[in-house]
């Protein structure tokens, strides 16, 4: 049903554009966000009506006369009836307050196994009418110790558009992302743009370049069992979940949203 929805509103179309060395599970469908992954969250974020602050790095979560007070790096601290985390694991694990004791010995080992992969996203951006000659949208590298995966990003989303220039995306292996995880990112981009070259000789020169290090990029273990969630604390209720709880695709992060959800609502 959500995808039916998503579909029906545009914002997510089936896969047509062709992708090189894709492996096709039994059964299963691919589709595309044509605006960005990022319009399913503004979707739902619209649906919902929730008020939304960007951009607030929270360092500390503190029980404060039986609400949760929350500290941020900039700005004075808040406090709420209900707080849920969903960023990757191992930021939960990093946040200071009454948090840290809050958290039980069990739930922490189980916390401290969740592991995510590491890679470095390079996006390659063209003025309008620039020609990039390739038969495939996208493609899987299997023979590369830099780069998994390229994409012609508007051919794949299947919106070409005269108006609109195309743009490139990269993103390189796991192994790699990895062994240059803390190096510097612009002799990283150097590196990836000259395995690009050999790989697609063909590419014109960009009229920019943003190299992005996407240091927890896909759950390779989860918190065991996939509960999709975590209660942390009862009442106030200070709840975990997210694809750490489950697995780095669509219906993982749905399956965890769900499980939060039903969790939740007895406590609003």
């Amino acid at each position: 049903s959500f995808y039916e929805e998503l579909v029906t509103h545009g914002i997510l179309k089936p896969l047509t554009a062709p992708v090189e060395g894709m492996v096709v599970r039994e059964g299963s469908r691919n589709y595309v966000a044509p605006q960005g992954i990022s319009s399913v969250v503004k979707y739902y974020l619209e649906q919902s009506g929730a008020e939304v602050s960007y951009g607030q790095h929270v360092t500390h979560i503190s029980l404060r006369d039986g609400r949760w007070e929350v500290s941020r790096k900039a700005g004075p601290p808040e406090q709420f009836d209900v707080v849920i985390l969903t960023m990757p694991v191992p930021q939960i694990l990093q946040l200071q307050g009454d948090i840290v004791n809050i958290i039980n010995e069990s739930q922490k080992q189980q916390l401290e196994s969740v592991s995510y992969s590491s890679r470095y996203a390079l996006g390659l951006f063209y003025e309008a009418g620039t020609g990039i000659a390739v038969p495939w949208a996208a493609r899987y590298i299997t023979d590369n110790p830099c780069i998994r995966f390229i994409s012609i990003d508007n051919k794949k989303r299947n919106i070409e558009c005269p108006e609109i220039g195309p743009s490139v995306v990269v993103h390189t292996t796991v192994t790699f992302g990895s062994e240059h995880l803390d190096s510097d990112p612009a002799e990283v981009q150097q590196i990836i743009l000259s395995h690009l070259q050999r790989i697609v000789p063909s590419l014109p020169q960009p009229s920019s370049i943003k190299c992005q290090r996407w240091r927890y990029s896909q759950v390779t273990r989860a918190v065991p069992n996939c509960p999709g969630q975590m209660i942390l604390h009862t009442q106030p209720l200070l709840i975990c979940g997210g694809d750490g709880f489950t697995r780095s695709n669509f219906d993982g992060c749905i399956e965890s949203a769900m499980s939060l959800a039903e969790a939740v609502k007895p406590h609003l």
